[in-house]
């Protein structure tokens, strides 16, 4: 079964949702303006109940089938942008300086959308569906907080499935893989205290800006030769600041910031150990002191076995192949969600475009077809009327 004939036809009006989104992004929590768009779209598709609030600005539409069936189905967009100054030049650009949608949330929200509005119109499955809207997917946790809101409870959720756009893969092709797939994200700030004093006379002092030197190599010996080379590990020092901006003082304080991925409980916990140790261990060579603060955000997010398989031969029946996807060292947070519940995260192929978080991003509104048949899909297949 190709792409749903119904989609088709949707796709220039879910296309002008997508770019009216692009022109009025929000960032993590902030979406007041998104989110009552889409209660508004559910209500006026005929979602049998819509909740605002979830998560702080989620939403949650309900959409039952023409069957009574224990079952229920969650499917999850995005809603949120990114604090960058887009340079896309298209007519929809942003008109929010500083923000965009950079990483193709528009588009799973108008995909998602262009999807309840076909169940609602069909109705074609036995259970119920929980079509979920969540705010603050780059980096507030706003999957985690609707689901500390008890949504999975509260609507008796028993898989979901969640969808991201891809570029470098052909428009509307599908890939995916089955456990681990996006990585744990960390951060970390080093406080370093030394001895400031006269560039000119640095054996007076305890120097900071060598000791941050030293460190940020040393970090690197975590992947290098503290973790197993079949693991995967990045340790990225992301920021360097220092107590003065003098040509001329050596500074009293250097503070590190960075970020930590993995893809394993064990490679998290070493990381954090080691980075501690390292930085420690420098300071006090140097005749400073190190103060480490470690922050554990994102988990690795783990596609279900039975869910992936399940998913993909969806994938394969929409758009003819589902290839196998790479580990990808970004965040989602909706790992949250796939450790409350079973279900299955899927790449869509966005085309020749610029990667995610640049500047040029743009989401390709050709793939929403393919994108809206998926989700719709995974009901009617998971959830067969009689």
């Amino acid at each position: 079964m190709p792409v749903k004939n119904r989609f088709a036809e949707l796709q220039p009006e879910i296309a002008a949702w997508r770019r009216d989104l692009h022109e009025n992004p929000e960032i993590l929590f902030d979406t007041h303006r998104t989110s009552k768009l889409v209660a508004d779209r559910l209500r006026e598709f005929g979602c049998d109940e819509v909740v605002e609030g979830i998560g702080r600005t989620g939403v949650v539409g309900v959409i039952r089938g023409k069957q009574e069936s224990e079952r229920v189905i969650g499917l999850r967009a995005d809603m949120d942008a990114l604090p960058i100054h887009e340079q896309t030049g298209a007519e929809w650009a942003s008109k929010t300086p500083g923000a965009m949608h950079a990483c193709g949330h528009d588009g799973h929200t108008a995909m998602l959308l262009g999807a309840a509005r076909y169940l609602t119109e069909t109705r074609n499955f036995a259970g119920t569906v929980v079509v979920i809207f969540q705010p603050a997917e780059e980096g507030g946790g706003g999957g985690k907080e609707m689901c500390d809101d008890g949504m999975m409870d509260r609507w008796n959720i028993q898989e979901v499935y969640g969808m991201h756009n891809w570029p470098g893969r052909p428009v509307g092709s599908f890939a995916i893989r089955p456990g681990a797939f996006f990585a744990a994200t960390d951060v970390f700030e080093i406080e370093l205290e030394g001895r400031g004093g006269h560039a000119a006379k640095p054996h007076e002092t305890v120097d900071t800006g060598v000791m941050a030197a030293h460190l940020i190599t040393a970090l690197q010996t975590i992947a290098a030769r503290n973790a197993d080379p079949v693991d995967q590990i990045v340790v990225s020092v992301t920021s360097m600041e220092s107590s003065s901006k003098a040509f001329n003082v050596i500074p009293q304080r250097v503070t590190l910031k960075g970020t930590v991925r993995t893809m394993s409980p064990g490679m998290r916990d070493l990381a954090e150990t080691r980075i501690g140790q390292i930085a420690t261990g420098i300071a006090t060579t140097f005749g400073g002191t190190a103060a480490v603060d470690y922050q554990r955000n994102y988990p690795v997010m783990v596609n279900h076995e039975e869910q992936t398989e399940f998913a993909a031969e969806v994938a394969r029946a929409v758009s003819g192949d589902c290839a196998d996807a790479p580990l990808v060292m970004g965040g989602e947070d909706f790992a949250f969600m796939l450790e409350e519940r079973p279900g299955a995260y899927i790449l869509v192929g966005n085309g020749d475009t610029a990667p995610v978080h640049h500047p040029e991003y743009d989401f390709t509104d050709e793939a929403i077809p393919a994108g809206c048949s998926w989700w719709a899909e995974i009901v009617e297949r998971r959830m067969p009327a009689a």
